[in-house]
């Protein structure tokens, strides 16, 4: 994967919230979803993660976002996680998985990846927390690549375009949404594979005129303030 992926581990993530605005607007679900490449180096999904969230003091909700979701914040039966618990939870396992794959930092992967990660990072931003383990701003954005692959932005035209399965009746789940869209990048990941080994081909040997370049470089996660 380091290798794939220049030492970014990509991390796919799906985010249910109460709005478009990051700032204001509550995170509701968050799911992750991890990668893993085969023996015969095809890139598959490997396991899913996911979290509830309360919505943090004074978010907004808006019923139009509520709707499509189908989210209520505050049923009974909704085993929620307080926003920092609920990130502190995913970020240990990417960071696990960061060093088990050998990788520098983790790279978020979403379906208009902006959105998701806006939201994380205005999470992250609330919470006080010192140590993220994705990149602050690079990202791969599925949208983008089915749109190059497939000819389809839309992630549930992208997914049959693909020739992969979509239940409209989970959509808008932070884990069917985020199983989706890791499906959706494997598979335009894995159909590119020639092209890839074709440009490591032409790059073995060269000299690298940006090695050690940090606005380059994955840049390992900060470490913790003591």
């Amino acid at each position: 994967m380091r290798d794939r992926f220049r030492g970014f581990l990509p991390v796919v993530v799906d985010v249910e919230t109460g709005g478009f605005n990051a700032a204001t607007d509550a995170l509701l679900q968050i799911a992750i979803v991890l990668l893993r490449l085969d023996a015969g180096g095809t890139l598959r999904r490997a396991r899913t993660l996911r979290e509830h969230v309360r919505p943090f003091p004074g978010a907004r909700l808006d019923p139009a976002s509520l709707a499509v979701n189908g989210i209520d914040p505050w049923h009974p039966l909704r085993i929620a996680a307080a926003e920092a618990d609920a990130l502190g939870n995913l970020f240990r396992e990417v960071r696990r998985e960061v060093r088990e794959q050998d990788c520098t930092r983790a790279i978020l992967v979403g379906h208009n990846a902006a959105f998701d990660l806006a939201f994380l990072n205005a999470a992250v931003a609330r919470c006080g927390i010192r140590r993220n383990p994705f990149h602050p701003f690079s990202c791969f954005d599925t949208a983008t690549l089915a749109g190059v692959a497939f000819g389809q932005t839309v992630l549930s035209r992208a997914i049959l375009a693909a020739g992969l399965d979509w239940d409209a009746q989970a959509a808008h789940s932070a884990a069917y949404d985020a199983e989706r869209s890791a499906d959706l990048f494997c598979a335009v990941c894995n159909q590119f594979r020639p092209l890839f080994e074709a440009a490591a081909g032409r790059l073995a040997g060269l000299p690298d005129v940006d090695a050690g370049n940090p606005l380059l470089e994955p840049q390992r996660e900060e470490p913790e303030a003591t």
